[in-house]
């Protein structure tokens, strides 16, 4: 690849990389500004000429990425997007035709943050290169017809697959205003029409997937039973397509049950081809066995932690749930306080106006000791120990009140690239603010963040067996009871079932809390290293998270790359490329 004669000043393109790449590494939100600032008036351009004959610039990559976006789109048929087996084979030919171009591309003279760009883009490629050679969620699983969302994910977008014509009840405002009707209306009038394709197109023999996936499509049928009550005074267009999607979903889930006893074989995808989604669609540089190690090594450590702090903790009362909604809403609006305060005497974390607010929205609400699942058991006692993990919603707050000037990273990224960041940091705040003291005058609270973290390697460890298919989903759900301490996690509560098959839906998304947060400790602890070596002694703990959030919610690996300059984690994932 062509390189700058050192013995020549840079052109005004290179000058320009130059200060990107250097405002990139700093991550400081202030430089930069500045740096672009610089450039503007200047009159430098912001994108790098790689190669005066034959390089492309990022310019060029945005313009790939926009055609790209569209090509992952399903053309559609009936009105839904079509996922038939011609319409897949074409949409592989056209992707073919985009990997190669990408990989055409030279990178010479990229600043890191481009260079992590052409990766993003390459990693979401490699997506539906999966979806279509391994994963095929339109022919195997059939909660992958789920439409009806009646919630907000607390990511970026929806975790597991999700189809293209999803219907976001939770963005509706009832009673509806007669454009939102309309709208309403003809979304749902496609469920028919997609429910009628999926009978075509779901041909796979995975078991579990087929099972609970009918029972997610019950639920939705469930969900549309409800929401007819809440247009009970809407016009008849609307009445009816509420009714008709109803009948659809039912009449596919007795389909669905009347199938499965022909569907006999295993649900995961193998060790090989979990390592290379791991590797190549989330860049995370391990392997099915590497996390293996982790996980095993993360859930034996939280019980040895839990039983020291119990030890510790043992001439202390325990900590009583709440008893009444009264005494729920005056701890939880207390923990927030209390949080909030905490992070800004602190300094852990550059503050915002809409940090506050935004765990307001999610204090959630008092539940009877009967309907209470693993995180509600949390929250009845100590609801600081879940709302460190709401994270997410800071994430999702920044996305929209701060948004990047920047087409790749300004959205979410596909097939939940971003988990290893955005689970990653959530739950590696869970322990890194215990650590950092928000615990000190109530110690029975740590307790609850061992049992927090036992769950979440236990899960984690049980998908990695259930897509090496030495476990089937009761077995991987077994495992997830048996190791979360003190039965929080109990063989009947939903919440196991919709974490189980999430995570056999999706393969590493199970994992990804715990090798994101492992992720993130080292980043954390590498560029504090970093900063002491040179000589930053006014580096801080927010100037990390404030860096890391500059650089938006894409994988630990790219972070990492941009703050430290360190590219080993992306050389070991692409190995076989010349970069």
């Amino acid at each position: 690849m062509a390189r700058r004669d050192a013995n020549r000043p840079p052109t005004d393109n290179e000058q320009a990389g130059l200060i990107m790449r250097d405002a990139m590494i700093v991550g400081n939100g202030t430089l930069r500004r500045a740096a672009w600032l610089f450039c503007l008036v200047a009159g430098l351009a912001l994108t790098p000429t790689a190669h005066a004959e034959d390089g492309a610039t990022h310019a060029e990559l945005l313009s790939l990425f926009e055609e790209w976006r569209d090509l992952e789109r399903p053309h559609q048929r009936d009105g839904v997007p079509d996922y038939s087996d011609a319409a897949i084979a074409d949409q592989r030919k056209a992707l073919k035709k985009l990997q190669k171009r990408l990989a055409d591309f030279d990178l010479d003279g990229w600043t890191v943050a481009q260079k992590a760009d052409w990766h993003i883009v390459r990693a979401e490629m490699n997506g539906l290169d999966f979806n279509i050679r391994v994963l095929r969620p339109w022919a195997r699983d059939p909660a992958y017809y789920q439409q009806v969302w009646t919630y907000q994910s607390d990511t970026p977008a929806h975790e597991g697959p999700t189809n293209h014509a999803l219907i976001e009840l939770w963005t509706y405002d009832f009673p509806l205003s007669a454009e939102a009707a309309e709208k309403l209306t003809s979304e749902l009038k496609t469920v028919r029409p997609l429910l009628a394709q999926a009978r075509e197109n779901l041909d796979g023999n995975a078991r579990d997937l087929w099972v609970s996936g009918a029972r997610t499509m019950k639920q939705q049928a469930q969900k549309i039973a409800s929401l007819s009550m809440k247009v009970a005074g809407a016009d008849e267009d609307l009445k009816a397509a509420v009714s008709d999607a109803r009948a659809a979903t039912r009449e596919f889930v007795e389909w669905l049950e009347a199938e499965a006893p022909k569907k006999k074989g295993p649900s995961g995808i193998g060790k090989d081809n979990y390592t290379w989604r791991l590797q190549n669609v989330h860049l995370i540089p391990m392997t099915w066995e590497d996390e293996v190690l982790l996980l095993k090594r993360e859930l034996r450590r939280a019980h040895a932690s839990l039983r020291l702090e119990e030890h510790r903790n043992r001439a202390l009362p325990e900590l009583e749930p709440v008893a009444s909604a009264k005494e729920y809403h005056a701890l939880a609006r207390a923990s927030v306080d209390k949080y909030m305060r905490f992070i800004e005497a602190q300094e852990i974390l550059p503050m915002r106006d809409y940090l506050k607010p935004a765990l307001l929205a999610q204090m959630g609400s008092y539940a009877p000791p009967e309907a209470r699942n693993f995180f509600l058991q949390a929250t009845h006692r100590e609801p600081m120990t879940l709302y460190t993990h709401f994270y997410h919603w800071w994430d999702l707050a920044r996305m929209e009140e701060e948004p990047m000037d920047h087409p790749i990273r300004q959205g979410p990224l596909l097939y939940n690239i971003f988990d290893s960041r955005a689970e990653g940091m959530a739950t590696a705040m869970e322990e890194m603010m215990m650590h950092a003291g928000l615990y000190d005058d109530n110690p029975r609270a740590r307790e609850i963040v061992w049992i927090m973290q036992a769950q979440r390697a236990a899960r984690g460890l049980a998908s990695l067996y259930a897509h090496a298919n030495e476990f089937t989903m009761k077995d991987a759900s077994d495992f997830h009871v048996k190791w979360t301490p003190r039965g929080w996690m109990s063989p009947d509560l939903e919440l196991l079932g919709f974490e189980q098959q999430l995570y056999l839906r999706q393969p590493g998304y199970g994992t990804s809390y715990v090798t994101g947060k492992h992720l993130i400790e080292q980043l954390f602890a590498d560029r504090m290293r970093q900063a002491l070596e040179e000589e930053r002694r006014d580096y801080s703990v927010s100037d990390f998270f404030g860096e890391l959030n500059d650089a938006g919610v894409i994988p630990v690996s790219l972070i990492r790359w941009e703050l430290t300059g360190d590219d080993a984690d992306i050389k070991a994932i692409t190995a076989g490329l010349e970069r």
